[in-house]
């Protein structure tokens, strides 16, 4: 029975109330449904606290998951206040915990509370309560005690009572709803990283993070008492190429002509060096992961200064392009950490910004400090100068390298570009194409006399193909083997690593093949020539694999003749059963020979005539097991190949050639 459509009447308009603006769309408000919009509330919450302690109330926060996936968050603020609102005429615990968009942040006189804020919507607290299982919320200020409890979204219970306390702060614990979010099992690894990063612009704040280990309650502290400066440092190490600077400055200024005037606090912490480079950017100390204006004013910043010194001191080359901002971001470790009482994130997961006034003002600020630093500091300069041109002109040859090795491994099969000792076959049609890798020149003759010429193809590999399991990439492209093969294949290669992905060529529609089959001698070196085939086809054309066109050629491994035919045996078992069927007939039994002294005869019967040959098909998890084989039994883990060996050596001994 047809499903009957609903009508789109005035009626059909609704408009979510209460929990359900959050509970029904989290994403809206916390930029996921999932584990991350999650961590995202928790985030909401803490901020909370870090604005307290910003104001100079409290100097430590404590946090706690518990095991069940619920959290506390402890400040030893103010308090919340949550008691009757004359103005409201509510309680203002209404307001915090059931109100969007209301709060003690909106106000932006000059003496107001939160001049600096990472919660300026009133969205947080809100809409985490909504989101919430439950949440209990315990509140010491002027004397009393607060408890308030909330369940999915509803206030369950208010209660009020005095106390002899004389601290003040709030204490909130929550779980996250399984029905809001897919998933609240939020790791310890969030926690300590969102902690260790407010630790470091917030510094002298003390952040105490509790959770259940492996040996019970386990705890970790994180503070900076120098804040970004330490944290530089800290990261620089011992060997940096310069001494950390730390600048600081205060601005006024507008986003636009008819827009109000706000203040914005610059800090930045900065030290170049050879060994280790990173940049971070916060604002409100909200790290921004995808900065915004910050970033912005630090490339130009930068590039512009260190172009001005470069040229005033004559150490470009005659000709030379100007440096980019990755030759700088190559050596420097930069922590900036801005504040302004007027903020414009990109949305409330507060990852950008976007401010105009504050890339203007910081731009401006970084330019001058850099300026006055190179003059004060001629060395250093000198030596910022150096590195980063020779991080140019690195990146410069490495670019050149790989456009050169992109046209290589781009290049056709055709008279002028041909693939040395490659043999095609006539025909045209995909669906039959076969391409043979064969083992040496001598498996080239026997394979190109054996063949069906109409659709089999012969590719000789010569000597030992490079492991390409680990190698970089600018090594597997300098093997001819490796590249003839990529040509001969014709479909490219796959690099999903983001340094290479220029490489990246790969188009499963230019492949030229309905077959790749390896073909080696059925000892050591041909497994060991077929395993390094596998694994380059693996690491680098591994949609080939996947999609079933890798084919492994068996070679028999014994010929039984008698006076009326020839038995092939591919394993021992097949020996024996063709023995047990001769029965006292007379036969000569041998080793079946290498593929290059194979008779074409033979070479067609046994490995290339599809009513008769062979083949396995690869899958991924075959190549992973055989390339992880062969890297403990000949790579450099020695001591895993004795364990191997001590444990699984007499599963083998049978097939030691032993006398």
């Amino acid at each position: 029975m047809a499903k009957r459509k609903q009508e789109y009447t005035n009626e059909s308009i609704t408009a979510l109330k209460g929990a359900d603006r959050v509970r029904k769309r989290p994403a809206v408000i916390f930029g996921s449904d999932g584990l991350e919009g999650c961590e995202h509330s928790v985030f909401e919450i803490l901020s909370n606290s870090i604005d307290e302690a910003r104001e100079g109330h409290g100097d430590r926060i404590i946090i706690t998951r518990f095991p069940d996936s619920s959290i506390e968050i402890e400040d030893f603020g103010r308090g919340i206040p949550v008691d009757f609102n004359q103005n409201e005429n509510c309680y203002n615990w209404e307001l915090v915990f059931c109100e969007l968009y209301a709060g003690g942040k909106y106000q932006n006189s000059g003496d107001a509370n939160y001049e600096f804020s990472l919660g300026l919507n009133g969205l947080g607290l809100c809409a985490t309560q909504y989101a919430s299982e439950y949440m209990d919320v315990e509140i010491l200020r002027d004397g009393q005690q607060y408890n308030l409890r909330f369940e999915k979204g509803e206030n369950v219970s208010f209660e009020k009572a005095p106390t002899r306390l004389k601290r003040t702060g709030t204490k909130i614990k929550w779980r996250p709803d399984l029905e809001v979010f897919t998933d609240i099992d939020i790791p310890n690894e969030y926690f300590e990283d969102v902690l260790k990063r407010q630790a470091v612009v917030n510094k002298g704040l003390v952040f105490v993070y509790r959770f259940q280990g492996e040996n019970g309650w386990e705890e970790k502290e994180f503070v900076y008492a120098d804040g970004i400066t330490d944290y530089v440092r800290e990261l620089a190490g011992e060997n940096a190429m310069t001494t950390v600077q730390y600048w600081e400055a205060e601005r006024m200024g507008k986003d636009r002509a008819d827009k109000p005037e706000y203040r914005v606090k610059l800090s930045v912490a900065m030290v170049f060096s050879n060994r280790f480079k990173m940049t971070e950017y916060y604002h409100n100390s909200s790290f921004l992961e995808y900065g915004g204006s910050p970033e912005r004013a630090v490339k130009q910043a930068f590039v512009s200064q260190i172009d001005s010194y470069l040229k005033q001191n004559s150490k470009y080359l005659k000709g030379e392009g100007k440096i980019s901002y990755t030759d700088v971001e190559d050596c420097l470790i930069l922590v900036s950490s801005s504040f302004s009482t007027q903020t414009s994130y990109e949305n409330q997961t507060k990852k950008a910004i976007t401010n105009k006034f504050i890339y203007e003002a910081m731009t401006e600020f970084l330019k001058h400090q850099l300026e006055v630093y190179f003059i004060e500091n001629p060395d250093e300069a000198n030596k910022i100068a150096e590195q980063v041109l020779i991080n140019k002109r690195s990146r410069e040859n490495a670019e050149k390298t790989r456009l050169n090795l992109k046209k290589k491994l781009s290049g056709t099969i055709d008279m002028a570009n041909r693939v040395q000792k490659f043999v095609d076959c006539r025909s045209k049609d995909l669906s039959r194409r076969e391409l043979y890798i064969v083992e040496g020149d001598s498996a080239l003759g026997s394979v190109k006399m054996g063949r069906d010429a109409e659709f089999q193809a012969i590719m000789p590999v010569r000597g030992k193909i490079l492991n390409c399991l680990k190698a970089e990439f600018n090594k597997i492209f300098k093997s001819e083997i490796i590249t003839d093969l990529v040509k001969v294949l014709g479909c490219g290669v796959e690099v999903t690593t983001k340094a290479n992905k220029d490489l990246s060529t790969f188009d499963l529609n230019n492949f030229k093949w309905n077959k790749v089959v390896i073909c080696t001698d059925a000892d050591v070196d041909g497994f060991q020539i077929r395993t390094l085939i596998l694994t380059m086809l693996y690491r680098l054309t591994p949609t080939l694999i996947d999609e079933g066109y890798v084919y492994i050629a068996e070679s028999p491994l014994y010929e039984i003749n008698t006076k009326d035919r020839t038995y092939f045996a591919y394993t021992e078992k097949e020996k024996q059963a063709v023995l047990e069927e001769l029965g006292k007939t007379k036969y000569v039994i041998q080793r079946s020979k290498g593929l290059g002294e194979n008779e074409p005869e033979m070479m067609w019967l046994t490995t290339m005539n599809p009513e008769t040959r062979r083949l396995i098909r690869v899958n991924a998890e075959d190549v992973e097991k055989t390339s992880a084989m062969f890297d403990l039994m000949l790579g450099d883990n020695l001591q895993g190949r004795k364990d191997y060996i001590a444990e699984n050596g007499q599963e083998y001994l049978e097939l030691a050639d032993i006398s």
